[in-house]
């Protein structure tokens, strides 16, 4: 008899798990934002919940779980039952990079089901109005000039995102400066506008504004193509650094183990709430760029995220060591 509990209670468990599957999702969801309330990541997701709560019929609730350049937020969607009713909205940086930057007591690829790939941002090349270049092939030639005494900002620290920005940036340039990092983006803007550092690889939502009414400068966008919330500002390949192309992309993940058909639910609610045209237009009005349509499976982001770990990896490492501009 004991031979066959085994298997009895194995059958048990799949038939209890799709028949929860189906009921999927009877309460309230919670996706946690590994950021404080008021970012581009943060309004985001408030943009997208409110469209899932319609699709999926159940109320959707942001949580903000900040602390540990996110890793907080990530380890305790990672530790949370894999039922599809806890999932983190990360990016490159909590479920890529933090896994070499951050110590951390998770895997972000065994501990985590990917679910879609979300809007990406671009970043802006910008700097204090204080310094005379109005190109970016003249704000290059003020970087050579001034290397040893200009101050970059990134809001993180070592290995996030807009560190890497920057370090990106030396190692195409093949110059050295230094970085001061602060913890959130409004204590940056303040200084920035105060020209208190002299420039920032930022993201383009929150620091878009400022650049529109002239506070500060902007010479680049990051990507292939302009912002259509700011075609005024070129791409980098036209500016005159051609493949500097350095972004945040975001994404939703499940802990480990959550059912396919939730895994599904989830997904379709996602991208419905990216097809709605007013969230569409409201986003890509934030400066972000949708997921090409061909991206949008949970296949599609587990192949994406391992690819974005093979080069995002070894200069987060890099970026590890001491050394100038560090």
């Amino acid at each position: 008899m004991h031979r066959l509990l085994g298997p009895m209670l194995m059958s048990l468990a799949v038939t209890l798990s799709c028949a929860n599957a189906q009921d999927f999702p009877s309460r309230a969801i919670s996706i946690v934002v590994p950021y404080p309330a008021g970012g581009v990541t943060d309004s985001m997701a408030r943009l997208i919940a409110q469209n899932m709560q319609d699709a999926l019929g159940q109320s959707v609730v942001i949580e903000n779980v900040s602390g540990g350049t996110g890793s907080i937020g990530v380890g305790k969607v990672a530790h949370a039952a894999p039922d599809g009713y806890t999932v983190i909205l990360g990016n490159v940086e909590t479920n890529v990079t933090n896994a070499i930057a951050v110590p951390q007591n998770f895997d972000v690829f065994a501990d985590f089901d990917p679910v879609a790939l979300l809007p990406s941002y671009a970043f802006l090349l910008v700097s204090k109005n204080d310094i005379p270049a109005k190109t970016l092939t003249e704000f290059i030639a003020w970087l050579k000039a001034h290397q040893d005494t200009a101050f970059q900002a990134t809001v993180g620290g070592v290995g996030a995102a807009q560190h890497l920005c920057g370090l990106r940036l030396q190692q195409q340039l093949g110059l050295h400066w230094s970085f001061v990092p602060y913890r959130g983006g409004a204590s940056a803007m303040q200084d920035m506008m105060g020209g208190q550092f002299d420039m920032m690889c930022t993201a383009t939502g929150s620091f878009l504004p400022l650049v529109q009414a002239g506070s500060i400068r902007a010479y680049a966008v990051t990507a292939k193509t302009r912002l259509a919330a700011a075609p005024e500002i070129p791409t980098v390949d036209e500016a005159g650094l051609p493949g500097f192309h350095v972004g945040v992309w975001n994404a939703v993940w499940a802990p480990k183990g959550s059912p396919k058909a939730v895994i599904a639910k989830l997904n379709a609610a996602l991208i419905g709430a990216m097809h709605d045209p007013a969230i569409r237009q409201k986003i890509i009005a934030m400066g972000l760029d949708m997921p090409p349509e061909d991206q949008l499976t949970p296949e599609a982001l587990g192949v994406f995220q391992r690819a974005e770990a093979d080069i995002w990896w070894p200069i987060t490492r890099r970026a590890m060591e001491p050394g100038p501009g560090k």
